[in-house]
């Protein structure tokens, strides 16, 4: 019986990052374990809880559920990614912070991709389509007004830098 092709290189953050893993590994294994990107985190395993969530090709993902093998030539941000060539915060990582967003912060950089995905999609949405679009990310601390706060200032952030 033939072995499936081992994955050797995933682009992550706009890079190629080389590395050696089982075409059935979770993106977010290889991303932890072999890539050292610990920004995404284990929650749930099962793509419930979004503590995972990772943007491929600008989508919001859940990271716990997808292979490796199927991301050959696809492009992949985790929350180390998410700032900017000067490093800067992104302006939904200073609206989270801002308006403290978070108490224990363990769902935080899951939020934040999963809005980033939200932003990239609809730049301006209403307060329902933020809760809509985050459906897929628990928050045991239940901040979750904050976060929806933290969605709308940062799209109104980036509204304003764009005039």
């Amino acid at each position: 019986m033939a072995s499936a092709r081992r994955v050797t290189e995933l682009k992550v953050n706009g890079a190629s990052r080389a590395l050696d893993a089982d075409p059935e590994a979770t993106l977010l294994g290889v991303l932890r374990d072999q890539l050292d990107l610990t920004g995404s985190k284990y929650g749930c395993g099962e793509g419930k809880c979004g503590a995972c969530t990772v943007l491929i090709d600008g989508q919001a993902a859940h990271s716990c559920r997808i292979k490796v093998g199927t991301l050959a030539g696809r492009s992949i941000t985790t929350i180390e990614g998410l700032a900017g060539p000067s490093g800067g915060l992104h302006t939904l990582q200073q609206a989270f912070l801002d308006l403290e967003a978070f108490q224990c912060a363990y769902c935080t950089p899951g939020m934040i991709m999963a809005a980033a995905g939200l932003l990239r999609e609809k730049p301006e949405p209403a307060e329902s389509e933020i809760v809509e679009a985050m459906q897929g990310n628990v928050c045991r601390c239940g901040t979750y007004t904050r976060i929806v706060a933290a969605i709308r200032r940062a799209a109104g952030m980036t509204k304003e830098a764009a005039r």
